[in-house]
């Protein structure tokens, strides 16, 4: 559970918030319900699929079992194509908490920090993950006392919401809900969890649940404090709300916990996106050299460095709102997938199982195709590209 809440915590509070208010206004908290509610259907679909199938892949095996190669590979590209966006906007992130005045360097250094770290092994990421989701609560109590006990907060910012009307509401949760996606986190580690049938259905949801509740105490404390337009116009929206009221000797330490908070992040999605990697290049999706466990350490050592260099170029090429809407986009093709191959699960005994499922499916349909018109069409020329290949490759291998 703790990867999988390390990777939710910090990438929402600490990044999604600006875009999303400036999507939606106040409206972002519509928004955010919204996206919790997709969130916790998709995370339902991933817990009874995982529980089936504990391989290390997440969505990736489950389409590949369920539903056929070419699905699976849809899912897994889509997976670690929008990751590596998440990834590089967690750097980006990491990179204006800590020196806002020159992200890039340290956003840098930490792509290269967590892919050593996750290079070391799965059980030296899930204790330092511990460590980072203690220091990312810290912060973020410390961000509620400063918004509420500053004397500026004021509960008429929390009005207009549908001054974004529907459409930027939906936008708002689409932006958010890729803060959310930290339980796949969980179920793509399926071969490193002991006791997956009992470990994964129980940690996603009460991940998920933990996350939800701190996302909402977050928001309506940092409205109320600064209102939207302040968000919207931040890149470290979490700071301005400690700088807005008299105790502003708090925003260094909300820098600080932004920074390890989305190191954290960081850590965590480095872990799953290689670890699916490895998985696609076992069934020689991917090349094959991207399969290469480590003999000591026992990880992906090759598919972690890889993605590494990957994000590292990113960070470089890039800013911090485009790569999230992009993101959104792939992931959310992931768990729509994740759904459907949910739907065909054999289980007469849960009878809600298919109805979130299809749920799940229309909420992330919904929430894809109401991003902006540019970032539809990208990700979904990204995602032809990747089924092009493929097909290419499968007809050169005869």
């Amino acid at each position: 559970m703790t990867v999988g809440l390390g990777s939710m915590l910090g990438a929402g509070v600490f990044a999604a918030f600006a875009p999303a208010a400036a999507a939606a206004g106040s409206g972002l908290l519509i928004g955010l319900a919204i996206a919790a509610a997709v969130a916790y259907c998709n995370g339902i679909a991933s817990a009874q699929l995982a529980a089936r199938y504990p391989e290390s892949g997440g969505t990736y095996r489950y389409g590949r079992h369920r539903l056929g190669p070419v699905w699976g590979f849809l899912a897994g590209w889509g997976f670690v194509i929008g990751k590596a966006a998440s990834c590089a906007a967690m750097a980006l992130t990491f990179g204006a908490y800590s020196w806002p005045a020159h992200p890039s360097a340290p956003a840098v250094l930490a792509v290269v920090g967590c892919s050593a770290v996750n290079c070391l092994g799965i059980t030296k990421t899930a204790q330092l993950t511990r460590l980072l989701v203690v220091v990312t609560l810290a912060a973020l109590a410390a961000v509620v006392v400063a918004a509420l006990g500053g004397g500026h907060a004021d509960p008429a910012n929390l009005s207009g919401w549908t001054s974004g009307g529907l459409l930027g509401i939906t936008q708002a949760a689409a932006l958010l809900f890729f803060a959310f996606a930290g339980y796949a986190r969980i179920a793509t580690l399926g071969e490193e969890v002991r006791r997956p049938h009992r470990t994964i259905p129980l940690a996603i949801p009460l991940a998920l649940g933990i996350a939800v509740g701190v996302y909402a105490l977050v928001g309506v404390a940092a409205l109320a404090a600064v209102g939207p337009t302040t968000l919207a116009h931040s890149s470290a929206p979490l700071a301005a709300v400690t700088r807005s009221g008299g105790l502003s000797w708090l925003t260094p330490v909300v820098r600080l916990g932004g920074a390890v908070a989305c190191a954290g992040v960081l850590l965590s999605l480095l872990a799953g996106v290689g670890r699916t990697i490895v998985a696609m290049a076992r069934d020689h999706e991917l090349p094959h050299a991207l399969a290469a466990v480590h003999p000591r350490y026992r990880v992906p050592h090759r598919a972690e460095i890889l993605l590494g260099c990957t994000v590292t170029a990113v960070v470089l090429i890039t800013d911090l709102r485009g790569v999230i809407g992009f993101s959104s986009f792939a992931v959310l093709t992931y768990y729509a997938i994740a759904n459907v191959a949910s739907f065909t699960l054999p289980s007469p005994g849960c009878r809600w199982r298919r109805p979130l499922a299809i749920a799940g499916v229309a909420g992330c349909a919904l929430l894809a195709l109401t991003l902006p018109l540019t970032t539809v069409l990208a990700g979904s020329a990204v995602l032809a590209c990747g089924l092009f290949g493929r097909a290419v490759r499968r007809l050169v291998d005869g």
